[in-house]
Protein backbone atom coordinates (compact mmCIF):
# COMPACT_ATOMS: atom_id res chain seq x y z
CA UNK A 1 0.00 0.00 0.00
CA UNK A 2 1.45 3.68 -0.68
CA UNK A 3 1.78 6.00 1.53
CA UNK A 4 -0.32 9.37 1.87
CA UNK A 5 1.54 12.29 1.23
CA UNK A 6 1.10 16.20 0.93
CA UNK A 7 3.75 18.40 -1.44
CA UNK A 8 4.78 21.42 1.18
CA UNK A 9 5.69 24.45 -1.02
CA UNK A 10 7.38 27.65 0.82
CA UNK A 11 6.12 30.90 -0.69
CA UNK A 12 6.63 34.94 -0.11
CA UNK A 13 2.80 34.85 -1.09
CA UNK A 14 1.20 31.95 -0.31
CA UNK A 15 -2.51 32.55 -1.45
CA UNK A 16 -0.91 34.07 -4.76
CA UNK A 17 0.86 30.76 -5.42
CA UNK A 18 -2.29 28.79 -4.39
CA UNK A 19 -4.51 30.79 -6.67
CA UNK A 20 -1.79 29.71 -9.87
CA UNK A 21 -1.76 26.01 -9.00
CA UNK A 22 -4.76 25.63 -8.66
CA UNK A 23 -5.44 26.57 -12.47
CA UNK A 24 -2.47 25.28 -13.58
CA UNK A 25 -3.63 21.37 -12.06
CA UNK A 26 -7.50 21.56 -11.88
CA UNK A 27 -7.28 21.81 -7.79
CA UNK A 28 -9.28 23.60 -5.83
CA UNK A 29 -8.31 26.04 -2.43
CA UNK A 30 -8.89 23.48 0.11
CA UNK A 31 -12.27 24.23 1.95
CA UNK A 32 -11.95 25.35 5.49
CA UNK A 33 -8.51 25.91 5.44
CA UNK A 34 -7.39 28.58 7.67
CA UNK A 35 -3.86 28.81 8.85
CA UNK A 36 -2.64 32.64 8.70
CA UNK A 37 0.30 32.95 6.05
CA UNK A 38 -0.44 29.69 4.48
CA UNK A 39 -2.81 28.34 1.76
CA UNK A 40 -4.00 24.96 0.96
CA UNK A 41 -4.95 23.00 -2.58
CA UNK A 42 -6.68 19.56 -2.69
CA UNK A 43 -7.73 17.71 -6.00
CA UNK A 44 -11.37 17.87 -6.12
CA UNK A 45 -11.94 14.51 -7.28
CA UNK A 46 -9.38 13.38 -4.21
CA UNK A 47 -7.18 11.19 -5.85
CA UNK A 48 -4.12 13.52 -6.56
CA UNK A 49 -2.07 15.20 -2.83
CA UNK A 50 -2.98 18.08 -1.37
CA UNK A 51 -0.35 20.59 -1.68
CA UNK A 52 0.24 23.47 1.09
CA UNK A 53 2.26 26.36 0.63
CA UNK A 54 4.17 28.34 3.85
CA UNK A 55 4.94 32.40 4.06
CA UNK A 56 8.57 32.03 4.48
CA UNK A 57 10.74 35.00 4.68
CA UNK A 58 13.80 33.90 2.82
CA UNK A 59 13.40 34.54 -1.18
CA UNK A 60 13.84 31.32 -3.73
CA UNK A 61 18.12 31.32 -4.27
CA UNK A 62 18.81 28.25 -6.47
CA UNK A 63 16.85 26.28 -9.03
CA UNK A 64 14.54 23.84 -7.53
CA UNK A 65 15.92 20.00 -7.12
CA UNK A 66 12.29 19.07 -7.66
CA UNK A 67 9.60 20.26 -10.08
CA UNK A 68 5.88 19.22 -10.98
CA UNK A 69 5.66 18.30 -14.93
CA UNK A 70 1.88 19.16 -16.08
CA UNK A 71 0.99 16.08 -18.10
CA UNK A 72 -1.37 17.95 -20.46
CA UNK A 73 -2.46 14.35 -21.82
CA UNK A 74 -3.10 12.52 -18.80
CA UNK A 75 -1.70 8.82 -18.86
CA UNK A 76 -3.30 9.14 -22.58
CA UNK A 77 -1.23 8.05 -25.45
CA UNK A 78 -2.30 10.10 -27.81
CA UNK A 79 -0.80 11.31 -31.68
CA UNK A 80 1.82 14.06 -31.12
CA UNK A 81 -0.29 16.83 -33.05
CA UNK A 82 -2.95 16.89 -30.71
CA UNK A 83 -0.71 16.52 -27.37
CA UNK A 84 1.94 19.61 -29.11
CA UNK A 85 -1.51 21.17 -29.27
CA UNK A 86 -3.04 20.81 -25.58
CA UNK A 87 0.57 21.53 -24.48
CA UNK A 88 0.79 24.77 -26.37
CA UNK A 89 -3.10 25.84 -25.18
CA UNK A 90 -2.10 24.87 -21.41
CA UNK A 91 0.82 27.10 -21.66
CA UNK A 92 -0.75 30.29 -22.96
CA UNK A 93 -3.29 29.75 -20.21
CA UNK A 94 -0.50 29.56 -17.77
CA UNK A 95 1.39 32.48 -19.19
CA UNK A 96 -1.79 34.74 -18.52
CA UNK A 97 -1.79 33.90 -14.82
CA UNK A 98 2.03 35.33 -14.61
CA UNK A 99 3.55 32.27 -15.26
CA UNK A 100 6.91 32.77 -17.55
CA UNK A 101 7.59 30.26 -20.16
CA UNK A 102 11.92 29.41 -20.48
CA UNK A 103 12.95 27.11 -23.26
CA UNK A 104 10.84 24.74 -25.06
CA UNK A 105 12.44 21.25 -25.46
CA UNK A 106 11.99 18.92 -28.27
CA UNK A 107 12.98 15.44 -29.28
CA UNK A 108 13.57 13.91 -33.01
CA UNK A 109 12.25 17.62 -34.05
CA UNK A 110 8.87 17.30 -32.06
CA UNK A 111 7.78 18.81 -29.07
CA UNK A 112 8.55 17.27 -26.23
CA UNK A 113 8.04 19.80 -23.03
CA UNK A 114 7.95 23.44 -22.08
CA UNK A 115 10.20 24.47 -19.25
CA UNK A 116 8.21 27.46 -17.31
CA UNK A 117 8.42 29.38 -14.13
CA UNK A 118 5.48 29.80 -11.64
CA UNK A 119 5.01 33.44 -10.58
CA UNK A 120 7.42 32.84 -7.33
CA UNK A 121 10.26 31.22 -10.23
CA UNK A 122 9.52 28.32 -9.38
CA UNK A 123 10.63 25.79 -12.67
CA UNK A 124 8.04 23.58 -13.63
CA UNK A 125 7.69 22.13 -16.82
CA UNK A 126 4.28 21.86 -19.28
CA UNK A 127 4.61 18.24 -21.22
Amino acid sequence: MATSWTLGCDAADPDRLASFWALALGYIIEPGYEFEGGASLIDPEGEGPAIGFLRVPESKTAKNRMHIDIRVAGEQRVEQEFREQWVREKVAELLAADATVVREETYDGELSHVVMLDPEGNEFCVA
